[in-house]
């Protein structure tokens, strides 16, 4: 198999380790809710920040796959036309809750709601021509179709839990070589169809030219 290099932080369930006020690692049985969840949520960011949303709003990680174990927390991934012109919504996403994290700072602007404590959403506003947009629904997608990775992904997220209830950071450790591994066998199956984003025309994109 060709090997390709991929970076496994781009991925959702990254976040920072604000270990001092920080939500114990929580593995649950998939909720059905949860896609209800996100598209309340996606309807409230497309009028806050539709302008900047050039690569649409999307539901990742692992609340994303259906029947999947996971932390009950929505990943939200925003394709943005630039991090310095998306800067511009700040304000109207803490109007929404959401908390800025100076996080991965050079590859997106991670925001938490509502606290690290008890969190309900991560958003990742991320530039749409970035390897890490492309690699959050690439993860995604290739788990929505092949239910036996998704499994097998599920029953580590549960191991790595039990052990690192209260360390992130180890525990997003503990995923690195299955989210590589992962993205490799994607990329290389020659029948695969991910679909591509289609990014907006118009005020979005000129904004975020202005911006950048």
């Amino acid at each position: 198999m060709a090997q390709r290099k991929v970076d496994e932080r781009r991925v959702s369930e990254h976040e920072p380790g604000e270990h001092k006020a920080d939500a114990p690692v929580r593995i649950v049985a998939y909720d059905p809710a949860w896609p209800e969840r996100f598209e309340r949520e996606r309807s409230a960011l497309a009028t806050a920040i539709g302008d900047w949303s050039v690569g649409g709003i999307h539901h990742v990680g692992a609340t994303a796959v259906p029947g999947l174990a996971a932390k009950p927390i929505i990943d939200i991934l925003v394709g943005v036309p630039s991090l310095e012109g998306a800067r511009e919504c700040f304000d109207r996403l803490a109007r929404l809750d959401y908390r800025y994290a100076p996080y991965r700072a050079s590859e997106m602007h991670w925001f938490c709601k509502p606290h690290p404590s008890r969190r309900t959403h991560h958003l990742h506003l991320v530039p749409v021509d970035s390897p890490r947009f492309r690699d959050e629904l690439a993860f995604r997608d290739y788990l929505r179709v092949r239910p036996d990775i998704a499994d097998e992904y599920g029953a580590l997220k549960r191991r790595l839990g039990a052990r690192f209830e209260h360390d992130r950071e180890a525990y997003t450790a503990g995923k690195a070589e299955f989210i590589r591994a992962t993205l490799d066998r994607a990329a290389d199956e020659p029948d695969r169809r991910w679909p591509v984003p289609r990014v907006r025309s118009g005020r979005a994109r000129s904004a975020g030219r202005r911006a950048s």
